[in-house]
């Protein structure tokens, strides 16, 4: 009887354990939250100790991941010389954020830019410092032409005032804003709305319209000025380096780094290219219209860069289908891409913007 009371005894201990070890064995705990990666500076331009640096540089930052573009601003980026602040205006789109100064810098002169730590990604983390580097200006006296400054308005691929229309089926690269027009005028897209933004298939980036809820609103309304005041800029350069180019007729042209002004309209009825460095600046002063036409292509060469050059045009602007086009329009009438056409730039339109079926890319 003691025999079988002990092993009774034993069998229900076993059975305990094997009941323990079984609950612990399917207990499953909540893995912890991934947290977002915090943002770094991937490369600065001009690069730190640079030297000989052109006196017209717009100074950029690359980041690791998508930012907040609201961090990024003239408190949080900054160029000083010798502690002095140097007035420009600062703009993010994509992973890049730029300054660019209001005038021409001060020869053979070092500067220091930094990015504070109140620069933050689009999931609110910070940089784990500052970052700062220097360079030293060219002790060239001659000075190019300065970049025209795009404010805030550089934030979008697509800035228009009273409609972007679109025919599918689109390929654009670069956020689209519209104001003071509603959503409503913008078409052709299917979009998906979320808060203060909406999304589409055909766009990769965000859709903003002057509806929108705050601070979309007013952060087009600022943009839509910026744009303003940069196409009077260019508009208002003085002293061209070249006068009516072909009689407005620069098909097959190879068009160096300076200021051109027509006093008419502008045709590109045949390839033409843009040759200069990548710290060259391209203004074309047009009084008229701008027709590219079908098929054509601008073509960039010698490291020539679509950011730098601005093309002011006081009438229409228009691009042929299958055509390719390089640089920011700045457009006081309106801006068509018909059938097929790609263009690498911004395309900035006091009025409407018209796609087709076009590739469109913001550029580096």
């Amino acid at each position: 009887m003691k025999i079988k009371n002990l092993l009774s005894s034993c069998a229900i201990v076993m059975v305990v354990l094997f009941t323990g070890c079984s609950n612990d064995d399917n207990t499953q705990s909540t893995p912890a939250p991934t947290p977002a990666p915090t943002p770094t500076v991937t490369s600065t331009s001009p690069l730190n100790s640079d030297t000989n640096v052109a006196r017209n540089k717009v100074v950029s930052v690359d980041f690791s991941i998508a930012m907040d573009a609201s961090t990024i601003n003239s408190t949080t980026f900054t160029v000083k010389q010798a502690g002095t602040t140097v007035l420009g205006a600062v703009s993010y789109s994509g992973t890049t954020a730029k300054f660019v100064p209001a005038t021409v810098l001060a020869a053979n002169t070092l500067y220091t830019a930094t990015l504070t730590t109140g620069v933050k990604s689009a999931d609110g983390k910070a940089l784990s410092a500052n970052k700062q580097w220097e360079f030293t200006t060219t002790a060239n006296a001659a000075v190019g032409l300065a970049a025209v400054s795009l404010g805030s308005a550089g934030n979008y691929v697509i800035l228009a005032k009273t409609t972007i229309t679109n025919v599918p089926t689109s390929v654009i690269t670069g956020d689209l804003g519209l104001s003071p027009a509603a959503t409503s005028f913008i078409t052709g897209l299917s979009l998906t709305d979320f808060t203060g933004y909406a999304k589409a298939a055909q766009v990769t980036g965000k859709v903003f319209a002057a509806d929108m809820v705050t601070p979309t609103s007013s952060n087009l309304t600022t943009a839509v000025e910026n744009m303003i005041t940069a196409y009077n800029d260019a508009a208002g350069r003085p002293s061209p380096d070249v006068l009516n180019l072909g009689a407005g007729n620069i098909g097959g042209q190879i068009l160096s780094p300076g200021l051109y002004k027509w006093t008419s309209s502008v045709t590109v009825p045949a390839n033409i290219t843009i040759s200069g460095s990548a710290d060259d600046v391209w203004i074309f002063q047009i009084s008229g219209d701008l027709a590219m036409s079908a098929a054509t292509k601008v073509t960039l060469v010698g490291g020539a860069k679509a950011s730098n050059i601005f093309w002011q045009v006081a009438g229409k602007a228009s691009f042929g289908s299958t055509s390719h086009f390089e640089g920011i329009i700045l457009s006081k009438t309106g801006i068509t891409f018909q059938t097929g056409a790609s263009f690498n730039g911004r395309a900035l339109a006091q009025t409407a913007v018209i796609l087709d079926g076009n590739t469109v890319v913001q550029p580096q």
